[in-house]
């Protein structure tokens, strides 16, 4: 069924303008980080000085360990979004990020666009991560990224419904296809900046994996990871997300 504005503009003889302003507006709420129009979610708290880092897309057996390796050499504790299908097949790598104090996030056992999917695949997707992640780690899963960031309202409330809190994000680049290392930090570190500048905390994504294959080459992701924790542990503190729900109480 048309808006009454979306009717008003078809009788006027502009339907091809109302139409491409409904998609506008889907494309905004749905996936854009900011937008709010679907419901709320987990992205940063007004805490200037604080960033969480978060990696989507693993685990990669190939570069996941490197980036273990950066974050406990600057004692570091970050959040890992990970794929279901990838963690039931390196269920090792995914007690490793565990055992060392990483938090454990929902990221969709196949990574589809929620926001086009069926809300019984939906929670098939959600349930089935977070039933093997838990069964993996021990522990229970409370926090859920939808890949792209796409969703809906049926989206957030089955996430909720599971026990999921949604989160999203305010930091990032294209490292997912940028082949420099240094141009992925110079972009975030423009992006940190101007968010403590504006007194918020960052919540800043970077990507240890990708949806389509394990072991994907991520050298670049996590080679600028290495450097943003080498260039932020001195001045910023460096948390997980759950830090930020606790304080929020």
């Amino acid at each position: 069924m048309l808006s009454p504005v979306t009717t008003g503009i078809c009788a006027a003889g502009g339907c091809a303008v109302a139409a491409g302003l409904a998609a506008a507006g889907w494309a905004y709420a749905s996936r854009h980080p900011a937008s709010r129009l679907f419901g709320d979610a987990l992205t940063a708290p007004r805490r200037p000085g604080e960033i969480a880092f978060t990696f989507d897309d693993g685990p990669n057996p190939a570069w996941t360990p490197h980036l273990l390796d950066a974050l406990a050499a600057h004692n570091v504790h970050a959040t890992f979004f990970l794929i279901g299908r990838f963690a039931q097949a390196e269920p090792g790598l995914v007690r490793r990020i565990a055992a060392a104090g990483h938090l454990v996030g929902n990221h969709s056992w196949s990574h589809p666009d929620l926001s086009r999917t069926a809300a019984r695949d939906i929670r098939e997707e959600l349930r089935r991560t977070r039933d093997a992640l838990e069964q993996i780690t021990g522990a229970p899963v409370r926090f859920f990224r939808p890949p792209y960031g796409a969703r809906r309202p049926a989206v957030l409330r089955i996430a909720r419904e599971l026990g999921l809190e949604p989160v999203l994000w305010n930091a990032m680049t294209n490292d997912w296809s940028e082949p420099s290392a240094e141009r992925i930090v110079q972009t975030l570190s423009r992006r940190i900046g101007k968010l403590t500048e504006d007194g918020h905390a960052v919540n800043l994504v970077l990507h240890d994996g990708n949806h389509r294959d394990l072991g994907w080459n991520r050298q670049p992701s996590v080679t600028a990871a290495g450097r943003l924790l080498a260039q932020y542990a001195r001045t910023h503190r460096l948390v997980r997300l759950d830090a930020w729900v606790e304080e929020r109480k």
